[in-house]
């Protein structure tokens, strides 16, 4: 069994999911509107929404999304998701990526555990540890 983290947006879901598939590689496998699922009444204004779309990584693994149809999802707390790069520079060039116009918690550095390591939240308010599966120097 693989889990799949699941996240929940309020209208940026096409936004945050084309930018991930930038930032990680991958393959977006569908974007569902509400209109495509049958028997679904669509909230007002939330036509364009995203009903579901999958990230799939080229190395495997996946990730899921869509935006809150309903209003009641509150933002991503008390959890991250972490990806962990070949090499130290690999995992820099994301992190600076996702960093663009969000909060950085743990710039990305060299630690003693790892060549490197960051957290952040990013644009989208998702919270990501990044880190390099490298050694530390």
């Amino acid at each position: 069994m693989t889990p799949i983290p699941y996240l929940t947006f309020q209208g940026t879901c096409r936004e945050a999911m084309t930018f991930y598939a930038d930032v990680f590689g991958g393959t977006l496998d569908m974007m569902m509107k509400p209109g495509d699922a049958p028997d679904f009444e669509v909230p007002p204004g939330k036509e364009d929404w995203v009903m579901h779309t999958g990230l799939q990584f080229e190395g495997g693994g996946a990730l899921f999304a869509s935006d809150d149809m309903f209003g009641d999802a509150m933002p991503m707390q008390g959890s991250s998701i972490h990806m962990a790069f070949p090499t130290a520079d690999e995992g820099r060039a994301a992190f600076e990526k996702l960093a663009e116009g969000g909060d950085v918690r743990m710039p990305y550095a060299a630690t003693f555990w790892t060549a490197g390591f960051g957290t952040l939240k990013d644009r989208f308010g998702t919270n990501w540890m990044i880190s390099t599966e490298q050694e530390p120097a």
